[in-house]
């Protein structure tokens, strides 16, 4: 039996998750097929889901063609929950991509087919509501060519389209597109075709699977998920074009966690891909950073939905219990050798402050907003003390919605929002160095702490060094500098994340341990973590102080393309946005714009878009890079920390030592 762990992906409302409804039923798993609009599908769970009739959450179910097991993957449609979808890419072994036939390739299906192919998953194209009133295959393969990959096969045609009887006709032999496609990717296959004059369907059908496996070409099918007309043809190319799930049982433990959720008792589930080798219940797994749980109990995903078992075996999915601090993301064995196996996520760009309608839920908020992001990694909390606010960090607006409807249906919690700000970044302008000696005024504390602060490489993140002998003082206190650098770098000059720097401890000190004779350890007298956890905020803040910083804003690559006498209007708009076109290129009547936007202007031009260009404008962006806030004030977050750039402030809040 051969396994095949198979995503469908999809711009919104191009019937992916009908799709699923469909292959479900046609391969016998459920009896009736489930609505969108109604909230009735097998693989939307979340309330909101049913409400809104697209898919936020990924949800798994299992099926059967012939001797191939299924475990289908259906994934988010909407550009707020990309992350979602990288996440399950990890996991899969091949992909359907579902493309409407009447709307045709759009600004999302190019974001997730460049995702496919830089991660090399074999993908299959399923040109979706061939029954739809202005359903045009033609036009649609023809934009799949040009806006997304030439090397594609149709399987078939559509006839009837746009009519209940619409229907999708496989080919039954050999055609001149299959063999140009084919041929051009493979020598022996040429050699056959020019010596011989002839190849035979069977060898065309072999290379079309050969190719496909290897993310060469990406054959095309027709039919609509609501009658069902091309699916069977689908399944068939689901079975016998797409590569089983790899892995030996028996060799060494590794697997990645794509999706945590809670049980009705609040224990952790993690689904788990499993890469190689075998997990069994009672054994112990080390994840994440270091973390080690045991693994209680065990599901598998089979016919239909998960079952018991007793162990989770190379090449399958399941669900573990018993690992209370697993996060999705987090892999444990040996780490997968693969870029699958790796996560690509941007970081959110927008954050927001979640308010709780009644006061007194602001400890229960707090709560549950942090049970949901100890499960998702992409979701950063800031709590600020002294206002009594905490912050999220967003994708999208669409995501408020999902935690509104999370936190009221799972907690009972009534929530609203502020309005949303765009999360920046600060880097280091030039060198900064501070010390304070251990016994010296005004350092209350007994440590000696010297920091360097140097800018580093834009993407190497916040690098800790030492110009001190490591015997010089406990390692304890080494660790509590270094972890100290990195939780206050989190809130720099301005208030944002301080990056792409090097900090070195450049002098080093403390009071060894002292005890009065008779007597025990006398804390008053004696360094503790404490005193270096107090002082480091303050010596680096002043080292940070002198270098300086410059605070930078999130930038957005787009594509934008619209009517091409539209771009008179369009151009002032994006000035005024403050995005700067890059490219220009002219397609028939269509005008084809790529540039950079700033990250908080994208939900702006998102709303004036249809206006300017008679709802004809197609918008693709993504997080590119961080540039500096150029024009006027530098924008400052409020602190959330004790404050170490006002001394004064900062002691009366710190608690130095603990008294013995």
């Amino acid at each position: 039996m051969h396994l095949l762990n198979l995503g469908i992906l999809a711009h919104v409302d191009a019937g992916k998750t009908s799709l699923t409804e469909r292959l479900l039923h046609t391969v016998g798993i459920i009896d009736e097929i489930g609505s969108v609009d109604d909230g009735s599908t097998q693989t939307d769970s979340l309330a909101l889901e049913r409400q809104r009739g697209i898919t936020i959450k990924s949800a798994v179910v299992s099926f059967a063609i012939d001797d191939v097991t299924v475990n289908l993957i259906d994934t988010p449609g909407h550009p707020d929950f990309i992350a979602e979808v990288e996440r399950v890419l990890s996991v899969l072994d091949g992909a359907v991509l579902v493309i409407s036939a009447v709307e045709g390739v759009q600004a999302q299906t190019r974001v997730l087919m460049r995702t496919l192919r830089r991660l090399r998953i074999p993908t299959l194209i399923f040109v979706n509501k061939i029954d739809r009133r202005g359903a045009d295959p033609d036009r649609v393969l023809r934009s799949i060519s040009e806006r997304l990959t030439p090397a594609i096969v149709p399987m078939g045609r559509a006839d009837a389209l746009g009519t209940r009887d619409a229907r999708a006709t496989p080919h039954t032999g050999a055609t001149a597109g299959m063999l140009d496609v084919l041929s051009a990717r493979d020598d022996a296959l040429l050699t056959s075709y020019v010596e011989d004059d002839t190849v035979s369907y069977g060898q065309l059908r072999a290379a079309l699977a050969e190719q496909t496996r290897q993310t060469l070409v990406h054959p095309v099918f027709f039919g609509s998920a609501i009658t069902g007309a091309g699916v069977g043809a689908l399944t068939s190319g689901i079975k016998d074009l797409l590569p089983a799930a790899e892995g030996k049982a028996e060799g060494p433990v590794s697997g990645t966690v794509f999706k945590v959720e809670r049980g009705p008792a609040g224990e952790k589930i993690a689904y788990a891909r499993m890469f190689s080798g075998t997990v069994r219940t009672r054994d112990r797994l080390t994840f994440g950073d270091r973390e080690e749980g045991k693994v209680t109990a065990i599901s598998v995903f089979g016919h239909g939905s998960a079952a018991r078992e007793t162990s989770l075996a190379a090449g399958r999915i399941g669900k573990l219990w018993g690992l209370g601090g697993v996060r999705i993301g987090d892999t444990f064995g040996v780490s997968p050798n693969s870029d699958r196996g790796r996560h690509h996520f941007s970081p959110p760009t927008l954050e927001t402050v979640v308010l709780p309608c009644r006061a007194e839920d602001k400890g229960a908020l707090y709560l549950a907003l942090t049970q949901l992001a100890e499960q998702d990694p992409l979701i950063n909390l800031r709590q600020d003390e002294t206002r009594q606010e905490i912050s999220v960090s967003l994708y999208g607006e669409v995501q408020k919605e999902v935690i509104q409807a999370t936190l009221a249906d799972e907690f009972g919690l009534d929530v609203g929002f502020r309005e949303t700000t765009t999360i920046c970044v600060e880097r280091p302008a030039s060198s900064g160095v501070a010390v304070e000696f251990n016994g010296k005024d005004p350092n209350p504390f007994l440590a000696t702490v010297g920091l360097r602060i140097d800018p580093a490489p834009v993407g190497s993140g916040v690098e800790f060094r030492l110009e001190v002998e490591l015997g010089a003082m406990p390692y304890a206190f080494f660790k509590a500098v270094e972890d100290t650098v990195k939780e206050t770098l989190g809130q720099g000059i301005h208030g944002w994340q301080v990056t792409d720097c090097t900090v070195t401890m450049t002098h080093s000190g403390y009071s060894p341990r002292q005890s009065h004779a008779h007597q025990g350890f006398d804390k008053s007298m004696s360094s503790t973590g404490a005193d270096f956890r107090g002082l480091t905020p303050l010596v680096l803040m002043e080292a940070l102080r002198q270098a300086g910083t410059q605070v930078y804003e999130p930038m957005h690559r787009f594509g934008l393309e619209a009517p091409a006498d539209t771009l008179g209007a369009l151009l002032p708009v994006l000035a005024k946005l403050r995005a700067t076109p890059q490219t220009t290129e002219t397609r028939g009547t269509s005008c084809l714009l790529e540039g950079a936007i700033p990250a908080a202007q994208v939900h702006e031009l998102e709303q004036q878009l249809p206006g300017l260009t008679r709802g004809e404008g197609e918008l693709e962006s993504a997080f590119d890079h961080y540039a500096p806030v150029a024009r006027g004030t530098v924008p400052e977050r409020p602190r959330t920390d004790h404050n170490p750039l006002n001394r004064k402030e900062y002691l009366l809040n710190v608690t130095r030592r603990i008294s013995g």
